[in-house]
């Protein structure tokens, strides 16, 4: 007996509670709906459903089973219709989050195209600079910046990510560019305060005993602010000096408004990734979300004009 057979009806008894409603669906006798369960439960050896004459009830084993089968199903189906009608289809809901200044950045406009794309598609964006527990809250999909430390989940790299000290023409002028990171302590340094993430301080790439080491220092000001919007709006006002991702500034510095600093003292990249939970197979709208993405980014210029 087919065995997709017997998870498709297993799937449409239960769903309808009747071995005859499921029939007339099928176009099928009872009889046979109710050999294909039984097949079923034989092959598992686990009783799925407990059948009266008056109505039929999951078992504990059935319930979680039935979840599993419809799953299954619906990704059986996806499969096939990617294939069909000449082109690639999607469907179902896609939960993603991402940081809150990426995300509003880089990740909600591209939300829109895509679901232009992928029109069977719904989509939900969480917007939180908390790290989210992607499998215990439900997302499919989370878009994160920075170094990626060991995990059960599984992440794509899409784009490299460099932290530069960026400050405004006038600010340069009136007081001098720093040739080496030591001379920060004489400039007006914006900073993340105390109690935001970036405890270790800007990260430059210094040459010590000919060998190229990452350091961290501490630089200081008269500004400091726990949200980085903010130093980047001060930055631009022409305050100081910030320590930003070229995510963040790379517009401005192609349109001159924001000038490198030190750019040969800079770290080595870390990342922008997906980062998804371990599945054996990943949904299609997951597949294309995360494709999509990559080819954005990869884009030539896409950073210098949204």
């Amino acid at each position: 007996m087919d065995k997709l057979k017997q998870l498709e009806s297993f799937v449409s008894v239960a769903t309808r509670g009747s071995l005859t409603a499921a029939a007339i669906a099928e176009g099928v006798a009872p009889a046979i709906m109710g050999r294909r369960l039984d097949g079923l439960e034989e092959r598992l050896g686990v009783k799925l459903l407990l059948r009266t004459t008056r109505r039929l009830t999951l078992t504990h084993e059935g319930s979680a089973f039935l979840e599993d089968c419809q799953r299954l199903l619906a990704d059986l189906a996806n499969a096939e219709a990617s294939v069909s009608a000449g082109g690639v289809k999607a469907s179902g809901h896609l939960r993603i989050t991402a940081p809150g200044g990426f995300g509003r950045r880089h990740v909600a406009p591209l939300v829109p195209r895509f679901r232009e794309l992928h029109p069977e598609v719904t989509i939900s964006l969480n917007l939180s600079d908390r790290v989210v527990d992607i499998a215990g809250e439900g997302f499919d999909c989370a878009v994160r910046v920075g170094d990626m430390p060991d995990s059960s989940l599984v992440s794509v790299r899409l784009a490299d990510n460099r932290r530069l000290c960026v400050a405004t023409p006038a600010y340069l002028k009136r007081h001098g560019t720093p040739m080496h990171p030591n001379e920060l302590t004489r400039h007006h340094c914006l900073t993340l305060s105390s109690d935001a993430s970036q405890t270790r301080g800007w990260a430059f790439t210094v040459r010590k005993a000919q060998v190229d080491e990452v350091v961290h220092l501490k630089p200081a000001g008269p500004l400091d602010c726990s949200d980085g919007q903010v130093l980047h709006d001060w930055c631009l006002a022409g305050y100081g000096i910030a320590w930003r991702s070229t995510w963040e500034v790379e517009s401005e510095i192609a349109a001159g408004a924001l000038l490198p600093v030190l750019e040969e003292f800079a770290a080595p990249p870390n990342g922008i990734h997906a980062v998804f939970p371990q599945r054996k197979h990943l949904p299609l709208r997951v597949r294309l979300w995360i494709d999509f993405l990559k080819l954005h980014y990869g884009t030539p210029g896409f950073w210098q004009v949204i």
